[in-house]
């Protein structure tokens, strides 16, 4: 059985207590560069959006069944493009999917979990 190298106790400087580095390393916050308050704007925003009552919500659940999406892909085609998706439009969401899983987001990760039809 082999013994672990055990490591070279650095050298002692004057004042040094062995403890670790003052200087912490400068970390961006959550909401970036921007504003604070359009951070929290966007987020809010973002979640009352998604937030729909009940009786809609299943409503688009059974819809986006029928035509074979998820609920996030028919919720966002009528906030992105202000319509409701028909058979016709189908293809066409169905051919974002990868793009849309690349890009991560909400469709993006409701489609993780899925393996895509080419």
């Amino acid at each position: 059985m082999r013994q672990p190298k055990l490591r070279k106790p650095r050298p002692a400087r004057m004042g040094d207590n062995g403890g670790p580095p003052l200087e912490e390393k400068p970390r961006e916050p959550e909401w970036g560069k921007g504003e604070i308050a359009r951070y929290f704007e966007w987020r809010s925003a973002h979640r009352r959006a998604w937030r729909k009552p009940t009786g809609i919500m299943l409503r688009r659940m059974e819809r986006a069944e029928e035509l074979g999406l998820t609920y996030e892909e028919y919720a966002l085609e009528i906030m992105e493009r202000g319509y409701y998706p028909q058979p016709e439009h189908v293809a066409a969401i169905v051919a974002r999917r990868p793009e849309r899983r690349r890009a991560g987001g909400v469709v993006g990760q409701s489609l993780k979990k899925m393996k895509l039809k080419r």
